[in-house]
């Protein structure tokens, strides 16, 4: 079974399909990421860092706009990502 979704190569975040443990390697697309968090399961992390102001890309579309700086592997929720949804 597959441990994320990442739907396009445009993509700066991935979704777990699973819970996943700090400290894990997750195979993404042809990748592979270090998790720095636990990741609850259809929550997001980060597959490249992201910088603060920067758009965060799911799904191949801007879902928002990072408050601080994101490291790859790091857990994006609420906490440092500013929604773009109404």
């Amino acid at each position: 079974m597959k441990e994320a979704l990442k739907i396009s190569e445009k993509d700066t975040v991935a979704v777990a399909l699973k819970p996943l443990a700090g400290g894990e390697y997750v195979t993404v697309g042809h990748g592979e990421v270090r998790l720095l968090n636990d990741i609850p399961k259809y929550h997001k992390f980060a597959l490249r860092d992201i910088r603060a102001g920067e758009k965060v890309i799911k799904y191949g579309e801007s879902i928002g706009e990072a408050l601080e700086d994101i490291s790859s592997g790091e857990y994006v929720h609420i906490h440092n990502l500013k929604s773009l949804r109404g």
